[in-house]
């Protein structure tokens, strides 16, 4: 089976060798004619013009299927101390039932993943993956370790409901119980009698819930009893928003950050190395980083001219006084604010807001850009928790 893309010049092949989330026939009955690969699976994305996707999600309700965030759980005597090793936070401030975004740290300090943590048990956690095999890097600390956890796959998959209206949505479906559920927190219920898990995140700074399915035999039917249920408040399924999460200063691993970076260059997540007592891979390397400082930061630009038709293919070189010094990761247009914006990676000396820069696109093409604070709106997240 194919699917030509958007642009219509490239077609994509569904085989055996990658998953298909239990939406996945859903998303193509609902006219989804552009898939990504993520996490070895199938990604929609592009159901409608990506404008027209933006203004249904900061107007109305929408609906994503992500089950590419694969979730590694970790169970077992010792899941706390190897998911605590994992990350940079501090999970002795992690309730049962609460979620962090859990940055998980390589032992030189780089970005592994960038995941949302759920823990579901004193010693059962989540870890709802960006794209990358951690469960195999999970599995091998244990394994060295000699920690007595279990690392597994289990058959869960999340969509998203995301915009304002979403609370009315969730409210209708789930009753008024869903409406207690605070921001980074989780619920254990059914959603027309189909078992899931519901947390208050989502990748829009947005007002959003995530709902996990436990059952995977049943994916169309919650899809479409969250479709059905949505019809009064002008649902739509979506794409993720690449506009919406870049506006907010939500970033995508492996494109934004690779390995090779680590939390102190990237703006806003310096806050998630938090002082601790215990011991974590790559802590040695973040508090020498955190004594000395970084050379280098990714950072927020903006790039004047028409709006962009299509967003960045591919980093392109940002240069300053004529000479290459850094590469713009993410560029899109942002209907609300009327201006292309992304994110860079430059020196220190010129990761303030303000300063000039240059794109180098491809035939010899340059255009003027300026560095810019990031998250572009919001800075206090006070949308996606209200």
């Amino acid at each position: 089976m194919s699917v030509t893309d958007a642009v219509g010049s490239t077609t994509l092949y569904f085989g055996p060798w990658y998953r298909k989330s239990p939406f996945f026939e859903a998303t193509l009955r609902a006219g989804c004619d552009a898939y990504d690969i993520y996490n070895h699976m199938y990604l929609p994305g592009h159901y409608d013009d990506p404008i027209t996707e933006y203004w249904a999600l900061l107007n109305d309700v929408t609906l994503w299927d992500v089950g590419v965030e694969r979730v590694v759980e970790i169970s077992g005597r010792d899941a706390f101390e190897l998911t605590n090793m994992m990350t940079c936070r501090d999970l002795t401030r992690c309730e049962v039932g609460q979620g962090k975004y859990a940055p998980i740290i390589a032992p030189s300090g780089g970005l592994v993943n960038d995941p949302v943590l759920l823990r579901r048990d004193e010693q059962t956690f989540w870890l709802c993956l960006a794209d990358s095999d951690v469960h195999l890097y999970a599995m091998g600390l244990a394994h060295g370790r000699g920690l007595d956890a279990t690392v597994s796959l289990p058959e869960v998959y999340p969509l998203q409901v995301q915009g304002p209206k979403a609370k009315d949505l969730m409210s209708d479906l789930l009753g008024p119980e869903v409406l207690d559920v605070r921001y980074y927190w989780t619920l254990d219920t059914h959603l027309a009698g189909i078992p899931v898990v519901i947390s208050r995140t989502g990748w829009t700074a947005e007002i959003g819930y995530e709902v996990y399915l436990t059952d995977a035999s049943r994916g169309d039917e919650l899809w479409e009893a969250i479709m059905a249920a949505g019809r009064p408040y002008d649902i739509r399924p979506i794409a993720p928003c690449e506009a919406r999460r870049i506006e907010a200063g939500i970033f995508n691993c492996n494109s934004d950050f690779t390995i090779e970076n680590n939390p102190f260059e990237i703006s806003g997540m310096e806050r998630l190395v938090e002082e601790q007592e215990a011991d974590y891979v790559g802590k040695e390397a973040l508090e020498l980083v955190r004594s000395r400082g970084v050379s280098r930061k990714l950072v927020g630009v903006t790039v004047p001219g028409d709006p962009l038709e299509l967003e960045l293919s591919e980093a392109r070189p940002v240069l300053s006084g004529g000479r290459a010094v850094g590469r713009l990761t993410d560029l899109v247009f942002s209907p609300r604010l009327e201006k292309n914006i992304g994110y860079a990676w430059v020196p220190i000396e010129l990761a303030a807001p303000g300063n000039e820069l240059e794109v180098d696109w491809p035939g010899g093409r340059r255009s003027p850009a300026t560095t810019a604070q990031i998250p572009f709106l919001d800075p206090q997240k006070k949308t996606p928790a209200a």
